[in-house]
């Protein structure tokens, strides 16, 4: 099966279990998934099968939005409650104050990854240090919170949904907002909602996968690989084209047709914009995703997936 299949995450999987889960499901080696979930986490996982893995990568690296619980007054040595707790207060701010300290993270700003985390420093798993009773210096990363609306604020509960830009770690933030806060903070649960444009409504969890799999019903529920692509204009092949397409050689405006025109050199002097067209064969079949070369006024290939 070639595709992309919606993943609605049950909590107690991690993101690897999911892909090799659906290996033994769907009978197939060739699966990846676009981004690690925790365990306790749930939500939007999209996998990438078949030819579709070669996607994963451009998945992984888009903006997200989740759902989460903060808890404030405890802090754990995860920054969520599945953790060991390290401290409790009872000294927990006002609403407003609340409010007002969880809408300052938005924007730009920086994190320092968790120790419980998947990043490797030296080759090694932040977390499997972490279980051997190791801490390692973490360089700040930077992230970009959109925005943050509070969902619901029954302290020391607070639900909030949070359009984050890539690597944010939502845990992190919950804990940044505590120790802002001076109470403490850690999440107490998580949703994804959104990952790479896709949501919780599309998406199935492996008991569902598995039935519409018995009931033959499954690729109908597979998105096709160029969805992720269907934001670019489509350039279409002539025979010509085909030809140096099937070789992955560069393309000339004149070997096909766009869907709508774009500028052949930059508007304006010194603009170097990224026009990218997604590319098929005469016959309508997705191949590979293209970008424009200004200096060389011809179709260069990024990504071919043939």
């Amino acid at each position: 099966m070639d595709g992309i299949l919606i993943i609605n995450k049950e909590q107690g999987f991690t993101s690897h279990d999911v892909v090799a889960k659906l290996r033994g499901i769907l009978h197939q080696k060739k699966i990846g998934h676009t981004g690690t979930l925790d365990p306790d986490a749930t939500g939007v996982l999209p996998v990438c099968l078949g030819r579709a893995t070669k996607v994963c990568e451009l998945l992984t690296d888009t903006d997200k939005t989740y759902e989460a619980v903060l808890r404030l007054g405890v802090t754990t040595d995860t920054q969520d409650m599945s953790g060991q707790i390290l401290s409790v207060s009872d000294l927990i701010p006002e609403e407003a104050r609340v409010t007002e300290v969880v809408k300052s993270f938005i924007g730009e700003g920086e994190q320092i990854p968790p120790m419980y985390s998947a990043l490797k420093v030296n080759g090694k798993k932040l977390v499997d240090l972490a279980r051997e009773g190791k801490t390692v210096e973490r360089k700040p990363r930077p992230v970009h919170i959109y925005d943050i609306q509070i969902l619901s604020c029954e302290l020391p509960r607070v639900k909030m949904r949070v359009d984050c830009s890539k690597g944010t770690y939502i845990r992190t933030l919950c804990h940044d907002i505590g120790e802002v806060l001076g109470c403490g903070g850690a999440m107490e649960s998580l949703v994804r909602t959104r990952a790479a444009g896709f949501t919780r409504e599309e998406a199935l969890t492996l008991s569902e996968v598995e039935k519409f799999r018995d009931e033959g019903t499954l690729e109908e529920r597979i998105l096709p690989l160029e969805k992720v692509f269907f934001g670019l204009p489509r350039f279409v092949v002539n025979e010509e084209g085909a030809r140096y397409l099937k070789n992955g050689n560069p393309l000339r405006r004149s070997q096909g047709s766009l869907s709508e025109e774009f500028p052949e050199q930059p508007r304006e002097e010194g603009e170097n914009p990224s026009l990218q067209a997604a590319v098929y064969f005469p016959e309508g079949t997705f191949a590979a995703v293209y970008e424009w070369d200004f200096r060389r006024r011809i179709f260069m290939p990024v990504k071919m997936f043939l």
